[in-house]
């Protein structure tokens, strides 16, 4: 949000907006960028609860990037998935015939791989975060660095243009870090209340990301600077009810 656009919303000065979001931040409330502020990425529930939460909206992002996969990425190719629940739907629906390495810090990802055929599988090894679901540390870290990626799919905890991609965790954002410099292409899909938001630690700019796979229901606004980055963007199949 811009402090421009919040003034001329509120019918107050600037200054009187500048003010209120530096009193937001110091509150911890949200986080000061130049010209406006982001709003704080919802809390990171444990791993479980979001597996739980939103599953039509995340199955139909997973079918989205499981399809961009099967598309992009080269036969023969190495794929690096990163623990995260929207990333599990993507690895539930990759389809059957992939020549494909995939690599992951994630268990339960690496458990709905196991049976598809021509699908050779690295589990990253390390400390399990119970909270993440992933492994994380310099376990982890040494591990990736005999690898190199052709493509990445990053759990996001926080994105925006501006702000770039963010994490509510230190290790994990370390991790990511390490995970963007060795893939050629960067993608993440997130759900609607991921776009817009900061986390406390800093992964990289948003220009990183070659794709971005967003609900059906994404706000239009939210995805143009994407966009203007260069980032192609996909949108996910309306989620079904049931």
């Amino acid at each position: 949000m811009l402090a421009v656009d919040l003034a001329r919303q509120y019918g107050v000065s600037d200054d009187t907006i500048r003010r209120d979001l530096r009193e937001l931040a110091a509150s911890g409330l949200c986080r000061r960028v130049y010209g406006g502020a982001l709003s704080l990425a919802p809390a990171t529930p444990p791993i479980d609860q979001r597996i739980a939460d939103q599953p039509l909206r995340k199955s139909a992002l997973g079918a989205c990037g499981a399809r961009l996969i099967a598309e992009t990425c080269r036969k023969g190719g190495v794929l690096f998935l990163d623990g995260g629940s929207t990333n599990l739907a993507i690895a539930r629906a990759l389809p059957a015939g992939l020549d494909l390495t995939v690599v992951t810090n994630a268990p339960a990802i690496a458990a709905a791989l196991m049976t598809l055929p021509d699908i050779r599988l690295v589990v990253i090894g390390g400390r399990i975060d119970p909270r993440l679901g992933a492994a994380l540390g310099a376990r982890a870290l040494r591990d990736l660095g005999a690898i190199r990626l052709d493509m990445a799919f990053l759990g996001t905890c926080a994105l925006d243009p501006e702000g770039g991609i963010t994490a509510t965790d230190f290790e994990d954002a370390e991790l990511k870090h390490a995970v963007v410099e060795m893939a050629s292409m960067i993608a993440t899909a997130v759900t609607n209340d991921k776009l817009g938001t900061s986390a406390p630690f800093e992964v990289g700019p948003a220009s990183l990301l070659t794709h971005l796979v967003v609900e059906a229901d994404a706000a239009e606004p939210a995805l143009a600077p994407f966009r203007e980055l260069g980032t192609a963007v996909r949108m996910a199949e309306p989620a079904l009810s049931r």
